[in-house]
């Protein structure tokens, strides 16, 4: 039975993925959920594909209303979670009886958070993606009294023994810092800034207000190139950082257009993207050289734990009937008994 989310208390977040990766082929931003391992695991502990959609929240206090028993899962930064005025865990799955409200307050550590529903919802999709781009206009940005449609519902779950947590799934949830450590690799211009391409791993860098998803503004000791020569446009990864200015550093994230015309200093790892996409103002940054091999390690080893908490939720769901019949009435009885 399909059912509703009613957005109550908006604050500053929209329905995404895990970004339009059909887009830079036609000139379009990637996009997508800026922390990458948090959307996954909410969408795994929910029940879903990895890249269906979900909410991002950022920043701000959210509120909404399910108009049936749904189950849900937030992961993301450190904050309040209560559905119907009862505190939940982030990081595991949280039943929620239809009329009861959800509230997710006080992000506090990171920036963003992300609200997975079992089954997902509807959202519009431009070239395969439902991530919102603010260059061309397409997203679903979330207002008061959007109503949000869900396709299934889940009966509530809870622990009969003095509702003691029901679910123990074993992810190691990412730790959030005010004083963040972020990892690059050299990047294909790094000869151009000499012996000052140095800073770059001896400065502690502070966080802009005017940081947003297209990049990070960092102020802090530069870097300078060199070279006075004409850099062309060209093609660029998400995670490039560049010296555009004499103010600040440029880290692209991933609303970045997919070319630019200044050097590449360094490029941020994929696993260390997920850590700026936590980064408020005023938090800082300093950066640590690593290598492609070593970067790459460490993005398959938190791939391979999403697949490991994905086969274990798929067992634990199986076995509690969650989008099937109940797993555990065909298990064998124990010995002796």
């Amino acid at each position: 039975m399909s059912g509703s989310l009613i957005i109550l208390q908006p604050g500053n977040s929209v329905v995404t993925d895990l970004g339009r990766f059909r887009g830079p082929r036609f000139g379009l931003p990637v996009n997508g959920a800026l922390d990458q391992f948090s959307a996954r695991a909410a969408n795994i502990l929910a029940g879903n594909d990895d890249n269906a959609p979900l909410l991002e929240v950022t920043a701000l206090d959210f509120r909404l209303k399910a108009t049936t028993d749904i189950l849900i899962a937030v992961t993301g930064a450190p904050l309040h979670l209560t559905v119907g005025g009862r505190e939940c865990q982030q990081w595991e799955p949280v039943s929620v009886r239809a009329g009861e409200t959800v509230a997710l307050r006080q992000i506090t550590g990171g920036l963003r958070a992300y609200l997975a529903v079992h089954g997902s919802v509807e959202a519009p999709v431009l070239l395969g993606s439902c991530a919102p781009d603010t260059v061309v206009g397409f997203g679903l940005r979330l207002a008061e009294g959007t109503e949000l449609k869900t396709s299934r519902t889940v009966a509530p779950i809870r622990q009969p023994y003095f509702d003691l947590p029901l679910f123990r799934l074993g992810l190691t949830r990412p730790e959030f810092s005010s004083q963040a450590v972020v990892e690059v690799t050299d990047g294909p211009d790094v000869e151009e800034f000499g012996d000052t391409a140095d800073l770059l791993y001896t400065t502690e860098y502070t966080v802009s207000a005017r940081s947003n998803h297209i990049g990070l503004r960092l102020g802090g000791a530069l870097p300078e190139r060199q070279s006075g020569a004409e850099v062309l446009s060209r093609g660029v990864p998400v995670g490039a950082i560049e010296v555009p200015s004499r103010e600040e550093l440029l880290v692209l994230h991933r609303g970045r257009g997919v070319t630019a015309g200044y050097p590449v200093l360094a490029v941020v790892t994929s696993r260390s993207l997920d850590v700026l996409a936590q980064a408020r103002p005023g938090h800082t940054i300093t950066f640590r050289r690593t290598t492609v091999p070593d970067a790459t390690a460490k993005y398959r080893a938190a791939l391979r734990e999403l697949e490991n908490l994905r086969s274990t939720v798929s067992t634990v769901f199986a076995l509690l009937g969650i989008g099937s019949q109940p797993g555990w009435q065909q298990l064998a009885p124990a010995a002796g008994t």
